[in-house]
């Protein structure tokens, strides 16, 4: 059976969750309905079926993404099992609720008139932001996500290059709707900007440092690492690959700050030492950010 994470009802957890769900869909719903659906974007998902729908034939955006949100959940859950919780379903219903409510009480007028570059940008950073809130109280979003999943399925081929394939059939889709090559181009861009906020909610902006020290001086940096930077590390052996000798290697995590004084220091005692950087995007335990955050 799939694993569905459950809070305990009305503890600290569970405000916490349905809190991240409810601001983060509301931010959603305000790039939908303030940046997107006025110039007829169509980023991907249910929403992108929607505004479509919506700019063709009149019909309200919220509704249509509760109605085409609903049949797929319940055939996911018959094809793929249980992976589909409460959560979820409080997701995909209070971004229609809260896009409707939009709609009753804004319109359908754009926030930034006569742009739809900007609007796209600051589009896709809400809809980036909201949909990593949710996807941090552990939901999902529901729509394309659950098609991507059953084609999985059957097809053997990986949820995220089916998601793009996915998407991009209703960006398309908007293009054949409205005839004009800008709107698919405008949609794409919501979809990178997105992505790439999505990422940064989750993982973080400030990135740090994973290391790996090849050198003779091991003993001087470990001390600089441990006593000077006040951080800690794991010794591993290795051999190398051209002569077979026997090596150690420093792996050790530090920030951008730490990083610079640690390269200095390698620099000056062993101009010959082999240093591998590597974003950390996500960190977890003792001296970073703990597992009990999580």
């Amino acid at each position: 059976m799939a694993f569905i994470t459950k809070e305990k009802f009305l503890s600290k957890e569970w405000f916490k969750v349905y809190s991240l769900i409810l601001i983060g869909t509301f931010i959603m719903a305000a790039g939908f309905v303030l940046f997107i659906s006025p110039y007829k974007l169509a980023p991907g998902g249910v929403y992108g079926i929607a505004i479509i729908l919506h700019h063709l034939f009149g019909f309200p955006i919220g509704l249509s993404a509760l109605v085409m949100d609903i049949p797929l959940t319940l055939l996911g859950i018959k094809i793929l099992g249980p992976r589909f919780g409460i959560k979820t379903i409080v997701g995909f219903v209070s971004t229609s609720l809260w896009v409707s409510l939009l709609e009753l009480t804004y319109g359908y007028e754009p926030l930034v008139e006569n742009d739809a570059l900007l609007s796209a940008i600051f589009g896709g950073v809400l809809i980036g932001f909201g949909l990593g809130l949710v996807f941090k109280s552990r939901a999902t979003s529901g729509g394309s996500d659950i098609i991507a999943m059953i084609f999985a399925k059957y097809t053997h081929l990986p949820i995220g290059q089916l998601m793009i394939m996915v998407d991009s059939a209703i960006v398309l889709t908007g293009l054949a709707a409205f005839g004009r090559w800008e709107i698919p181009l405008y949609s794409w861009i919501v979809i990178f900007i997105s992505g790439k906020i999505i990422d940064v909610v989750l993982q973080g902006l400030d990135y740090d440092k994973t290391l790996f020290i090849i050198s003779e001086k091991q003993e001087e940096i470990r001390e600089k690492i441990l006593v000077d930077l006040n951080r800690g590390g794991t010794i591993l052996n290795g051999n190398g690959m051209f002569n077979g000798k026997e090596k150690s290697i420093i792996f050790t995590v530090v920030n951008r700050r730490e990083l610079a004084i640690l390269k200095d220091f390698i620099i000056h005692i062993d101009p010959n030492a082999f240093l591998t950087v590597l974003n950390a995007n996500e960190i977890l335990g003792e001296g970073f950010k703990s597992l009990k955050e999580e």
